[in-house]
């Protein structure tokens, strides 16, 4: 049966109104077929978001009128399924429906933002001829080992492989940041150290909603990621305004404003922060 996520914009709901809203859902679900899984809330964004398996759209949106009246203002089809759970995870819910954050309580709901990175390895292709495949190999392995290793210590999850880097989701901007931070740094010390031929990487980051446009689960923010990501030089890291802000004030975090850059696929030019992470790295941010 098709999964959708729904979108409501809802200013000054709280997670009690949601929690019986949630409830109320379910009362009336199985009339239509329908069964609403989880939801997150956004308090301060005046946003939710509910993971719905439904026979089709009208009646997921049949459920939220009869309930309680609250139609979603958006639903989009998630293609393939298994994606909303390698995005969002398969994150436990409390008694009222609710996500929660990996690893907290009862009480810590999951707002539904993720920040989304990228890695690449810089020129993988004329380093693969003119290396060979074993040595390029050699090379994967390396950005492979420090890159999940980076994910590990700091919450992140790995989406997946791209062939010549890495797609990985965050709850948190601020351990995307310092993921980011920690995976140029482990790789110029392996250069400095070991006097290996060096593994060069450019890394993007974005922060967004689960759902945006397009009839894609995290479509902008992926692609925002993804673009940063191909227009940061080696060695750089780029990250949106939205990533920046939200690191505001967070402790060994230094990023420069880059100004507005032309990315493939947008139609405006898009602001963009460079991350300052060879001073970064001499400090521990929390």
């Amino acid at each position: 049966m098709p999964l959708y996520m729904d979108i409501h914009e809802l200013k000054g709901v709280t997670a009690e109104d949601i929690a019986k809203a949630h409830e109320k859902d379910v009362e009336v679900q199985k009339k239509y077929g329908v069964e609403y899984r989880k939801y997150w809330v956004n308090e301060q964004a005046g946003k939710v978001f509910c993971l719905v398996e439904a026979p089709n759209a009208e009646a997921a949106h049949c459920v939220h009128r009869e309930a309680h009246g609250l139609v979603a203002d958006k639903l989009i089809e998630i293609q393939p399924p298994e994606f909303a759970e390698s995005l969002l995870g398969s994150v436990e819910i409390n008694p009222a429906g609710a996500a929660l954050l990996p690893g907290g309580s009862m009480n810590d709901r999951d707002p539904g933002i993720r920040t989304v990175l990228f890695t690449d390895i810089v020129d993988s292709t004329s380093l693969t001829q003119s290396l060979g495949d074993e040595a390029a190999m050699v090379m994967l392995d390396l950005h492979n080992e420090v890159v999940r290793k980076a994910l590990g210590e700091s919450g992140g999850r790995e989406v997946k492989h791209t062939g010549d880097g890495i797609m990985a989701s965050f709850v948190s901007p601020a351990s995307a940041v310092k993921c980011a931070i920690q995976i140029q740094s482990e790789l110029a010390n392996h250069e400095s150290n070991c006097g290996d031929t060096p593994v060069r990487i450019r890394i993007g980051a974005a922060a967004g909603e689960p759902v945006e446009q397009h009839n894609d689960l995290f479509g902008c923010t992926v692609q925002l990621a993804s673009r940063l990501c191909s227009a940061a030089s080696p060695e750089q890291i780029l990250v949106s305004t939205a990533v920046a802000e939200l690191c505001s004030g967070k402790r060994g975090f230094s990023f420069k404003d880059i100004g507005e850059v032309n990315l493939k696929g947008f139609d405006r030019p898009v602001r963009v922060h460079a991350v300052t992470w060879a001073e970064a790295a001499a400090s521990s941010p929390v």
